[in-house]
């Protein structure tokens, strides 16, 4: 798949609000301050499209890119919340499971994992979560560039390994670098499968 058109559509307080046109969707979901927008400006290949942040926690809203007039890309708000009140972390919640659960034109929902850490529970919670309600899901493991290739290959490992405690079965798992480009023609064949 080329990537020749990526362009920011409408930002969505819930999911109602969704563009109505009925094109498939392929969201993007991770901890705050994963990469998740360095990631989708990476595979767009259009610096600026969804707006990076030192600041976790910027993107409080549902993003909707459109891609080669076709199909959208979906920018949701990371889980994990870093610091806003609970009021806020709530809305939060029922913003982006009201998306997750209900919305039809969603084929595919990208899980964004940062490579450097060990399993942390709030990943592995959501990740069974979604298993559990039969959401399409892969999962992107996010800067890997900031790893040794034996670091990368013991951490895919034992994220591999906690998830079989409770999985029979693997979700499509994809290493990615935004800076380096790493993973994007491999996301980008997956993506092309999935639209077929």
């Amino acid at each position: 798949m080329d990537i020749s058109k990526a362009v920011f559509i409408t930002s969505s307080s819930k999911t109602e609000e969704c563009p109505a046109d009925g094109l498939m969707e392929l969201a993007f979901i991770g901890r705050s301050n994963v990469g998740k927008s360095s990631l989708i400006n990476m595979l767009t290949n259009t610096k600026g499209l969804a707006k990076t942040s030192s600041t976790p926690g910027k993107t409080q809203l549902i993003n909707h890119f459109l891609i080669n007039d076709t199909f959208y890309i979906v920018d949701l708000p990371g889980y994990g919340y870093a610091k806003v009140p609970r009021g806020m972390r709530n809305s939060f919640k029922s913003m982006i499971y009201g998306y997750i659960l209900s919305r039809e034109q969603l084929v595919n929902l990208f899980v964004l994992v940062d490579i450097r850490h060990d399993p942390m529970k709030i990943d592995i919670d959501f990740i069974n979560e979604m298993g559990e309600a039969g959401v399409p899901f892969s999962i992107v493991f996010t800067k890997a560039d900031k790893l040794s290739k034996s670091a990368l290959k013991y951490h895919v490992e034992t994220y591999q390994k906690t998830l079989l405690e409770s999985w029979d079965e693997l979700p499509p798992i994809f290493i990615t670098s935004s800076e380096k480009g790493t993973g994007r023609d491999e996301l980008l064949q997956y993506i092309d499968q999935i639209l077929k």
